[in-house]
């Protein structure tokens, strides 16, 4: 019988091996791809100042995160909801020195209070790059190439990456299709709803085009240049194009220009990831400013619980049974060229039942009957 203080709070899980297994390979594939291309890790603790980690980076909520009060200093302390802040964090202090442009990573995990509607976690593991000193269309080819590469190493399949322009509607309401400032805030809710009869009552009726001009990038991007009648998009349109030449044949590339949900504190460019057989997206990054030493930046985050799990009737991993008295030197051998080894604890023991597939016989691996 399972005593109720055994249950885990809405939202939270246990990894068992065989998860846990595919898990911690898609971090390490994931990690030997960002360090091969210059990004250093950093580990930022779990827990910060909830003024630290809420002030680095616009629109990070702190009533998302888990507070407490540190009996040590007496303030506010919070669980981090999103590395990317503290990332900034490091850059702008421990790292202000450093050569820029700053490349660095991180894998860790975070914690919501509130799941959002398309994924019911509260906790996720987080691992992503940070491209420190740059927002430039450079910088975000380079980011967006390196986090489908990244993507791919960690298992995801059928990749796709949806492009977005989170500050349109700030940069057409500032010249092109002028709007009063207290209108703005009604006119992008608009358009994230998709609604252009709303959209029209506004005051946005210059911005209905917008909503049509979604879908793949290359029919995508035309529509938006083609109502860029003043130029002022014109270095994010060709920003968005040398971005999308860095996706590789055989991931499908589109574009939302007014989709705003999940970034709220990327300035110009961002952008979201999927994969086949995952629950909504595994990933999104973009350009933003770092508050404080206002340096630019661009990035990405995947969130690696979202793929799906492993083809259930994949094969297991094999592994070596040592019985009794097994000679400890073999066994290193053969644990150095690859080989797991489950070592016996008594007399008896079954090692099928063990899950090995092989028992070690002197010095050879012989396999085990089933």
């Amino acid at each position: 019988m399972t005593d109720p203080d055994d249950l885990l709070p809405e939202g939270l899980q246990d990894r068992l091996p065989a998860e846990a297994a595919r898990m911690t390979a898609a971090m390490r594939g994931a990690l030997d791809v960002l360090d091969s291309h210059g990004y250093d890790r950093v580990r930022p603790p779990l827990v910060e100042f909830e003024q630290s980690l809420a002030g680095r980076m616009d629109g990070v909520r702190p009533r998302r995160m888990f507070r407490f009060v540190d009996p040590a200093s007496l303030r506010t302390l919070a669980l981090r909801s999103d590395m990317t802040p503290q990332v900034g964090r490091i850059a702008a202090t421990r790292l202000a020195a450093a050569p820029r442009p700053l490349r660095l990573s991180y894998a860790g995990e975070v914690v919501t209070i509130s799941a959002d509607q398309l994924d019911p976690s509260r906790q996720r593991l987080q691992l992503g790059a940070e491209l420190v000193g740059s927002d430039g269309a450079e910088a975000v080819g380079e980011v967006v190439a390196v986090a489908l590469e990244a993507l791919a190493a960690a298992g995801a399949r059928g990749i796709s990456i949806d492009f977005t322009m989170p500050d349109l509607v700030d940069t057409l309401a500032a010249e092109a299709l002028p709007v009063p400032a207290d209108r703005i805030e009604a006119i992008r809710r608009e358009l994230d709803m998709k609604d252009a009869g709303a959209l029209r009552e506004a005051g946005g009726e210059g911005y209905v085009p917008l909503l049509y001009a979604a879908g793949d990038f290359d029919e995508a991007i035309a529509r938006v240049a083609a109502l860029d009648e003043g130029g002022v998009l014109e270095s994010r349109i060709a920003g968005l194009r040398r971005a999308a030449e860095r996706v590789p044949a055989g991931v499908r590339c589109t574009l939302d220009p007014t989709e705003r949900h999940g970034f709220e504190y990327q300035s110009w460019f961002g952008f979201t990831l999927y994969a086949v057989g995952a629950r909504g997206s595994v990933g999104r990054g973009g350009t933003y400013c770092i508050r404080g030493s206002e340096e630019r930046a661009t990035g990405f985050s995947l969130y690696l619980d979202a793929l799906p799990a492993a083809d259930a009737g994949e094969a297991p991993r094999e592994a070596l049974f040592l019985p009794l008295g097994h000679d400890r030197e073999v066994a290193a051998r053969l644990r150095a060229i690859g080989w797991r080894t489950v070592a016996a604890l008594a007399e008896g023991e079954d090692a099928r039942a063990l899950g090995c597939s092989h028992r070690l016989e002197g010095s050879e691996a012989v396999a085990v009957e089933a």
